[in-house]
């Protein structure tokens, strides 16, 4: 068995190791990452070939944490991992997509790359190693690569930035992305920022470059000492470089001549396919020995070398004479229009509008009993904001069933969740969800998102702290020209066939999260620097649309809104106000209509009452604050008799405070028993609380002194104690042997 160990340490002195050669052996690669107490294991494997017409990269990255791993039972009646969950997907996608760039772009064999949690402590963050995992599975295996990669999470703590902080030290961050990068270049970035400055962020970047260079390293040694720097030889595409030429010189200065037009986005396509169309219909006529099947296949070959003339044309027209495809500048936003309300019964709704990519979003208010419960292996709670976003076919102009929610637009919603979910007051007492559905896309619907669902928030009453816009950023530059060109505000083409895709959502004081892909080599920090004040920009002017279409929260709810009220009441009446089994408070519930929710926060009980009337909330809310009352020594209370006795009688003066009314104090006439006052069981009486024991806590009761005293009476004189003489002294005992022995 040739295990080999290698081990890199954090700045802050914490070590991960890679092992490989001690399991999962029949993969193509395998190591296992160990952080701590956190362990994964990545394993790779490539098909031997491709499948025939596979013209693109068939990569499957599956980041899958097992519940044993901390020590727990999955839910559900199976009690077995099932689909992946949110946190798992949205891992995945993190490896993917610094993984996906770096595979020649020639080689189209099947990659399934397989990351799982088995083994965490719950103090080390386990998605900010699976890149690191993988890419050293890569590194294990002759699947060709062009070179390591890492990633990291940094974390902005106190002003010091934190690589791989543990769950404890996030509570304090005010910044959190996950940076994918190879030694020399950055892949990947996605974040949340609590409003942060664009030169935090690239301080962020920076710190981690530095983290993720030595783990490259790593790999690259490891990859040398198994003998696996040397890659297996394959034969995907074949090409001929004749019919190449040929495509370029013919239909290059067409493809030019449409991208100057600035049609729109299904004209552009036409127009585009039309070149394409026209082309393949003279050389079929030009070469009639060709069989159908050749034919196919040159047909096939045609699309990819169009593809090629069609993105050099694009970024020629852009770096040569600054001319994008719709015929805006560089920094120019597409025309934008918004409109609130659009919608009569959703709680908050609104349409934005951004060129050719629209977002219709709903807003929708709920209890507390709408909160999602979110159960992973390593985080069990619940989330107060939610934000689903659809993408369905129509918005592209596609012919196609919608079947369901894919990676993509779990990916797409989960950052503009992160976007906006700061900007929603803690105290705020209703659930949120936002509903974000693409009706238009050409380049950026999450960002349309984002815009959509602030307008959304505030046409809802929700008080946001401040409103939230974003945008993308793309960017053009030719390996081994100084010359670049940052697009503000990309088309899906532009991003599709440029080297950038940069997402940013802020308000007018920061950063809010952040989401970048980039496909060049060397893209340095000026650059970086400038993408980003360009946003800032954009992001300035399309926060100026928004509140110009609606200036801050609506003042009020819509009334089809369920009214909340929140009340904080004494830890110890928690009880009180649950009941035995919850027969309190289910039975307010029932009486008054409303539904109430308790939870114990920071050392009290806070009540969240909701109905859908005024009425109803201030019933329940007297009958909660009548069990959560302390009564007072003097006060005049209406109670109910709830028990006689021979002595008295019970009377309940609030929800579960009974006293005793004493014989003596029913009346001022003297009384033989309870029964000839005319008290019975359930009779209301009016009673004043004379005394409260302070031993025992028990109340005395008086309705007498609530009467008035009849003329002449006089009270019966208590029977005065007779006094005790004084105590002889005692005599001496006797000792104890001269007790007579018991019986």
């Amino acid at each position: 068995m040739n295990v080999i160990t290698k081990t890199v340490s954090l700045p802050d002195g914490r070590t991960i190791s890679i092992e490989t050669g001690k399991v999962a052996k029949q993969a193509d690669g395998s190591v296992v990452l160990r952080m701590g107490n956190t362990v994964l294991l990545a394993t790779v494997c490539a098909a031997k070939d491709a499948v025939p017409g596979t013209d693109f990269m068939p990569l499957q990255v599956d980041y899958k944490e097992q519940y044993s791993a901390a020590g727990r039972f999955p839910g559900g009646f199976t009690k077995r991992e099932g689909k992946s969950g949110d946190n798992e997907i949205l891992t995945s996608r993190l490896v993917d997509r610094v993984l996906r760039p770096l595979f020649p772009s020639n080689y189209h064999a099947e990659v399934y790359v397989n990351i799982m949690l088995l083994s965490a402590d719950g103090v080390d963050q386990p998605d900010a190693l699976a890149g690191f995992a993988a890419s050293a599975a890569m590194a294990c295996s002759d699947i060709p690569f062009e070179c390591p990669i890492s990633e990291v999470r940094v974390a902005r703590i106190n002003g010091e930035y934190v690589i791989n902080p543990t769950f404890e030290q996030m509570k304090d961050a005010d910044m959190d992305i996950m940076v994918g990068a190879s030694a020399d270049n950055i892949m990947m970035v996605e974040g949340e920022m609590k409003e942060v400055s664009e030169q935090d962020m690239i301080g962020a970047l920076k710190a981690a470059m530095a983290a993720i260079k030595p783990m490259c390293e790593l790999q690259t040694e490891l990859s040398k000492e198994l003998g696996t720097d040397v890659k297996r030889e394959y034969c995907h595409e074949v090409n001929d470089e004749d019919l190449r030429q040929q495509m370029n010189t013919e239909l290059y200065p067409k493809a030019y001549d449409v991208t100057k037009q600035a049609l729109e986005k299904q004209a552009r396509q036409e127009a585009f396919d039309k070149i394409l169309a026209d082309f393949q219909e003279a050389y079929d006529a030009a070469h009639t020995d060709l069989s159908e099947d050749d034919l196919e296949e040159k047909h096939a070959e045609m699309e990819r070398y169009y593809h090629d003339v069609m993105r050099d044309a694009m970024r020629r027209c852009i770096l040569d004479e600054g001319i994008r495809l719709d015929g805006r500048k560089t920094d120019e936003i597409r025309p934008i229009w918004c409109e609130v309300s659009p919608l009569p019964m959703p709680h908050g709704s609104a349409i934005f509008t951004r060129g050719e990519t629209q977002s219709l979003s709903t807003c929708t208010l709920g209890t507390k009993m709408d909160e999602k419960l979110v159960d992973d292996v390593l985080e069990r709670g619940y989330q107060r904001f939610l934000l689903h976003y659809n993408f369905p076919p129509f918005c592209t102009g596609e012919a196609k069933a919608q079947r369901g929610v894919g990676r993509r637009e779990i990916g797409h919603g989960h950052l503009a969740w992160r976007g906006l979910k700061g900007q929603i007051p803690e105290d705020f007492p209703y659930t949120v969800r936002l509903v974000s559905q693409i009706l238009e896309s050409n380049g950026s619907s999450s960002m349309a998102t984002v815009c959509a669902g602030t307008l959304a928030l505030m046409d809802a009453g929700v008080p946001m702290k401040k409103p939230v816009s974003g945008i993308a950023m793309g960017l053009i530059k030719n390996p081994g020209e100084e010359k670049y060109a940052v697009l503000s505000d990309i088309l899906g083409d532009e991003d599709h066939l440029g080297d950038m895709d940069f997402k940013t959502t802020g308000t007018r004081d920061g950063l809010t999260a952040t989401q970048m892909d980039i496909k060049c080599d060397g893209l340095s920090f000026e650059i970086l620097e400038k993408a980003l004040m360009q946003a800032k920009a954009g992001r300035e002017h399309i926060l100026k649309c928004i509140t110009d279409t609606i200036a801050e929260p609506r003042a009020e709810l819509k009334p089809q809104v369920p009214r909340i009220v929140q009340i904080e009441i004494p830890k110890e009446f928690i009880g009180a106000v649950i009941g035995p089994g919850g027969k309190i408070i289910q039975q307010m519930q029932e009486e008054t209509g409303a539904t109430i929710t308790i939870d114990e926060t920071d050392g009290v009980g806070k009540v969240q009452v909701s109905a859908p009337n005024k009425d109803a909330i201030d019933a329940a809310l007297g009958k909660i604050k009548a069990i959560v009352a302390i009564p007072e020594v003097g006060e005049v209370y209406e109670g109910t008799v709830r028990s006689i006795m021979p002595y008295g009688c019970f009377v309940e003066i609030m929800p579960g405070k009974d006293g005793l009314l004493h014989i003596s104090e029913i009346g001022w006439k003297r009384l033989e028993t309870v029964e000839e006052a005319g008290i019975k069981e359930g009779d209301k009486i009016k009673v004043k609380l004379m005394e409260i024991d302070p031993k025992t806590g028990k109340y005395k009761l008086s309705h007498r002194v609530l009467l008035e005293k009849p003329e002449g009476y006089v009270e019966r004189e208590r029977r005065p104690r007779g006094e005790r003489g004084e105590r002889g002294e005692r005599g001496e005992r006797r000792p104890r042997g001269d007790r007579r022995p018991r019986a």
